[in-house]
């Protein structure tokens, strides 16, 4: 029989800590859950639980990113599933032609997954939301994962609207996503008190609002200047985690590497960028063991729904690439980082020919004139 490999032994030890956590957090949640009884659950050491998770959370949050991720990995491209491949009976292909129809969409996949009245109501997910308040250093993350949400949901809408219209869409995107984590949590205390439809009608309803909404850019300290460069572009390979498929990083456009507490920077370079111009947000954090299954959790929920809800063609220019080891960051020049990063480069025909460090970096270098 083959020996396997440190980093094989790792890898299969790592799957049968996850596997084991999530029988435990299901039968017992997370409170009751214990570390001692996921370990005997594995056949493994309490040591070797630690090994590969710093904590009873972390585990949580990674029981609960490898299953967000995969519901949001069904076969095809973004706007292609059908009932056999989206797994819900009827389902058919997204085609939401307005941005109404896509919120109603975008919510029907979300509510789907609530328990209803008559289901036992527990979720294996109902501990999260009080985990997060638990703690400031995971909250404040959280709200920037929820910004970078709101951003990619509004701009796909934008993209419904079509290019005559400059009406911004980010806060409905906001106020969508508030009402759906509210249903959540409502699901969970008091399962049967919201009807799903009445749910789906609100969200599709906030589309007609006008929340006055229109892009200025935020006060900034300073503005800094994008300093010309001519250093050589060679990213390794990296995933899009919204559309579960190779992220094209060579091509032409921006790469914004941001800590967790400045997600919401990215819309800066969105705005600034010229049309045709890809921006990739790169997610990097100094607590890769916690808040870097956080971030896969946040994002994995939403391209679930975005699967269900929105046609290709309204997909924004917009790609996130998780950076846990941060090889992406380094190959574009940061070599440390944390979760108050932000630095942007510019890349043109496979090389570095612009970057800005610092508040207002993505700003700098979307704009900078070449």
């Amino acid at each position: 029989m083959k020996r396997l490999t440190r980093a094989e032994l790792q890898a299969l030890n790592r799957a049968k800590v996850l596997a084991a956590a999530r029988d435990e957090f299901a039968e017992r949640g997370f409170r009751e859950a214990k570390v001692d009884a996921i370990a005997d659950r594995a056949g493994l050491t309490r040591g070797a639980v630690y090994s590969n998770f710093p904590g009873k959370r972390a585990l949580y949050f990674s029981v609960l990113a490898d299953l967000a991720e995969r519901e949001a990995a069904p076969g095809g491209t973004p706007g292609t599933e059908t009932a056999e491949t989206s797994g819900t009976p009827g389902a058919k292909t997204p085609g939401a032609a307005t941005a109404g129809e896509a919120l109603a969409a975008f919510a029907r996949a979300w509510v789907s997954r609530l328990p209803l009245a008559t289901d036992d109501p527990a979720r294996l997910g109902m501990d999260l939301m009080p985990e997060v308040l638990a703690d400031q250093r995971v909250r404040q993350p959280f709200a920037q994962l929820m910004k970078l949400n709101a951003i990619v949901l509004g701009l796909a809408l934008e993209r419904l609207d079509g290019h005559a219209s400059a009406r911004r869409r980010v806060r409905v995107a906001e106020t969508a996503l508030t009402t759906l984590y509210g249903a959540s949590q409502m699901a969970d205390a008091a399962p049967g008190f919201a009807e799903p439809f009445d749910i789906v009608a609100a969200c599709e309803g906030l589309a007609d609002l006008d929340l006055g909404d229109r892009w200025d850019l935020p006060h900034l300290p300073f503005v800094p200047l994008a300093r010309p460069a001519g250093e050589p572009w060679s990213p390794p390979p990296a995933v899009d985690a919204l559309r579960g498929e190779p992220a094209p990083l060579a091509r032409d456009g921006v790469v914004a590497v941001l800590g967790l507490h400045r997600l919401g920077a990215v819309e800066e370079a969105v705005r600034a960028a010229p049309p045709g111009d890809e921006v990739t947000a790169v997610l990097v954090t100094g607590d890769p063991g916690e808040l870097g299954p956080l971030a896969r959790l946040t994002l994995a929920d939403l391209r679930a729904c975005l699967r269900r809800a929105l046609p290709a063609p309204a997909w924004p220019c917009l790609r996130v690439v998780h950076d846990e080891e941060g090889a992406v960051a380094a190959a574009a020049g940061v070599t440390a980082v944390s979760d108050g990063t932000e630095v942007a480069v510019r890349v043109r025909s496979g090389r570095v020919v612009a970057r800005a460090d610092g508040y207002g970096a993505c700003h700098a270098a979307a704009s900078a004139e070449l």
